[in-house]
């Protein structure tokens, strides 16, 4: 019979110093969501968020970034993931369309705590995105993380492998064959 204590004992392991505890991780992705503004008068009122991004992962082409997202390019991504990959996608925080009522005496989804509020849910949502190994391999992340502008009509690449030759035409062809050599 093998003796417990000697089959559960620890094995020994190089303790940590502090230079070891405070260091960068080995791989990490970091996103904030914060600097809310609100563009625009009356009904063409929106408000965007900075969606800030930094990584050692060598997946992203970009190590740093800084870009402006509405909540309708967040429900891009939703809906881009859903879509395309294998995960289970998170939701998105309410569009909150009782606070969208005309005659209301507030300023509903322009109010300050009704825009902090989301902008939680949205740095939630995007960080357990962002977290799940899979995901951080769609293109569509890398996009909506990395890229100033949306591409929304750009073609995912599990949907290149299935497309007949015949029906994309040479730029959609040329653009990601070019973008994934990057």
């Amino acid at each position: 019979m093998v003796d417990t204590a000697e089959a559960t004992r620890r094995l020994n392991v190089k303790k940590q110093t502090l230079d070891d505890a405070y260091a960068a991780p080995a791989n990490f992705l970091e996103i904030d969501i914060l600097n809310p503004i609100t563009h625009g008068v009356a009904k063409k009122r929106y408000t965007d968020y900075e969606v800030r991004m930094r990584t050692n992962l060598p997946v992203f082409k970009v190590k740093e970034s800084s870009v402006r997202r509405r909540y309708s390019d967040f429900e891009w991504l939703r809906n881009e993931l859903e879509r395309d990959s294998k995960i289970v996608v998170p939701p998105l925080p309410g569009k909150a369309w009782k606070r969208q009522m005309p005659f209301r005496n507030d300023d509903g989804i322009f109010e300050e705590e009704f825009i902090e509020e989301r902008r939680k849910g949205l740095e939630v949502f995007i960080n357990k995105i962002a977290g799940h190994p899979l995901a951080q391999n769609e293109r569509c992340l890398h996009i909506f993380l990395q890229e100033p502008v949306i591409d929304k009509s750009y073609v995912p690449v599990s949907e290149l492998q299935f497309m007949p030759q015949s029906s994309m035409s040479k730029s959609i062809l040329h653009r990601e064959f070019f973008t994934l050599q990057q």
